[in-house]
């Protein structure tokens, strides 16, 4: 009986153990005043610098969220341009608080890396980018074709698998940068142009003549994108993953940009919940009762943020598909806010 207690003492602290080191990143984060937020190196519509250093892009969107319901300041994050093969090194060392970098979810990255996922921003999949002059219409009629690919992605093994699958030959050209394997492509050094369709999409822009190349309509992957944070920092984990269902939430309920500060004098249950003036969500989250209204101002909802960098208000004009909210035809879809 004696024991009892101790073994007590033992669990009680292993429990404020666990919450002190639970609470390091954002600890870490207040402290230096700035988030940490790796992302590619030049991804229109995903993660993109103008000419005067400024980010834009759907994974920007959403470390400026993360800043803004931790600061209530989107400015307040350093963007880390990271090279696909350097990603996961960088949050691996600490270099980075949160991979924002249109990375594809796998069994192998959630359990090798020392990382988690924690959502998905852009459901997306594997395609291929052709010269309009080939005249090929399907991927199937790419046998013996030399393809440029970037190394350090899941493009490779799923190049690999697709022709494997379809008894197809084909060649490998592969760059260590998404910009040396573009430029590979557009001056001949190959056929084929894949990686991930939204990507095509982005890459395409660069090209001189983009109207002279065409994405494929065979989509030979799953490539669910998302953000990644480190082990072991279970409230640094629930942050990030709220944020980004803060947003996706948010445009299910109907909350935009402009109207967050009418919407949040309702009456309604979930509204009253999402904008902390009913319960302590926000605080359980170790952040404040506003954190919801904070995001939604800084950078609107899902749709908002979707439409704005790679949707229909972008020269992107990439469809919703997948990703529209799955009670309109989509599988976007995040918890509720309760």
């Amino acid at each position: 009986m004696k024991r009892v207690p101790l073994l007590f003492t033992f669990a009680l602290a292993a429990v404020f153990s666990a919450q002190a080191a639970g609470a390091e990143t954002l600890k870490t984060v207040k402290d230096r005043g700035m988030l940490s937020c790796g992302v590619s190196q030049g991804l229109p519509g995903f993660s993109s610098p103008d000419d005067k250093g400024n980010w834009t892009g759907l994974d920007v969107d959403v470390c400026r969220a993360i800043a803004a319901a931790i600061f209530d300041d989107p400015t307040k994050v350093k963007f880390v341009p990271l090279s696909a093969k350097d990603r996961f090194t960088a949050l691996q060392s600490g270099e980075i608080d949160v991979l924002s970098r249109n990375t594809t979810w796998t069994l192998s990255r959630d359990t090798s890396l020392g990382a988690n996922f924690t959502g998905v921003t852009y459901y997306d999949g594997q395609g291929f980018l052709v010269k309009k002059s080939l005249k090929v219409n399907s991927a199937l009629e790419l046998n013996s074709a030399s393809v440029c690919v970037q190394t350090g992605t899941t493009t490779e093994q799923n190049l690999a698998d697709y022709f494997k699958g379809n008894n197809m030959k084909y060649e490998v050209i592969a760059f260590q940068s998404a910009d040396e394997t573009v430029k590979a492509y557009e001056s001949g050094r190959c056929d084929v142009f894949t990686s991930d369709v939204s990507q095509l999409y982005a890459e395409r822009l660069k090209l001189a003549n983009p109207a002279d190349h065409v994405v494929l309509p065979e989509v030979i992957s799953k490539e669910p994108l998302g953000p990644m944070v480190r082990h072991g920092d279970d409230q640094w984990f629930d942050i990030v993953k709220w944020t980004l269902f803060a947003m996706i939430d948010a445009e299910e309920l109907g909350v935009t940009q402009k109207n967050v500060d009418e919407m949040a004098k309702s009456d309604k249950p979930d509204l009253k919940r999402a904008f902390g003036t009913d319960g302590n969500l926000g605080e359980q989250l170790g952040l404040t009762k506003d954190w919801f209204s904070r995001i939604i101002k800084a950078v609107g909802n899902y749709g908002e943020s979707f439409d704005r960098n790679v949707g229909a208000g972008s020269k992107l004009q990439i469809a919703r598909g997948l990703n529209q909210l799955w009670n309109k035809g989509g599988i976007q879809y995040a918890p509720p806010i309760r």
